[in-house]
């Protein structure tokens, strides 16, 4: 009880936090992150794979944030998985740099995928996977805040793909 009202606190707080606009390293904040996640040493389990990411310019917290829910997600669902795997990689179109994390876990069924970004939204019980569901609410807040968005795509038992645009400047 005590993570679902910290979980619902951050959520409150992201609408009122300044959003302090600064130079990110991608590259290594998501590799910061998942050290982190995973021991400093990395989940030996996981095979992570990064191809070269661009640079963002938003908030250093609010952005690792993002980075955070995300890579704790695909671990999560990946969690159960015989030979689990991770990719992050990114694109960019006329306005926005995208970043994809992508994982070969628990997948979701795409006729929920309206769903996932709400709050309290989970697809799979607490037994399944822990969690309160206000992760992914805060990724969509975060991202819609720095004029981006959010978005994903899925398959039960073949895994999911998450993905987060931001302008290139802000």
């Amino acid at each position: 009880m005590g993570q679902l009202i910290d979980d619902l606190l951050a959520f409150s707080r992201l609408a009122r936090h300044d959003i302090v606009h600064v130079k990110i390293d991608m590259e290594r904040m998501f590799y910061t992150v998942f050290a982190e996640l995973t021991g400093n040493a990395g989940d030996d389990r996981i095979n992570f794979h990064m191809e070269s990411l661009e640079d963002c310019v938003g908030d250093r917290a609010l952005i690792r944030q993002v980075v955070v829910n995300l890579l704790s997600n695909a671990i999560k669902f990946t969690s159960k998985t015989d030979d689990p795997r991770i990719e992050v990689s990114c694109r960019r179109n006329d306005q926005h740099i995208i970043y994809h994390v992508k994982d070969n876990g628990a997948g979701f069924d795409m006729k929920y995928s309206d769903k996932l970004f709400g709050v309290f939204q989970r697809l799979h019980t607490i037994n399944e996977f822990d969690g309160t569901g206000v992760g992914l609410a805060n990724v969509k807040r975060i991202v819609t805040r720095h004029g981006g968005e959010v978005g994903a795509w899925g398959e039960v038992n073949k895994g999911a793909e998450f993905w987060f645009s931001l302008p290139f400047q802000a």
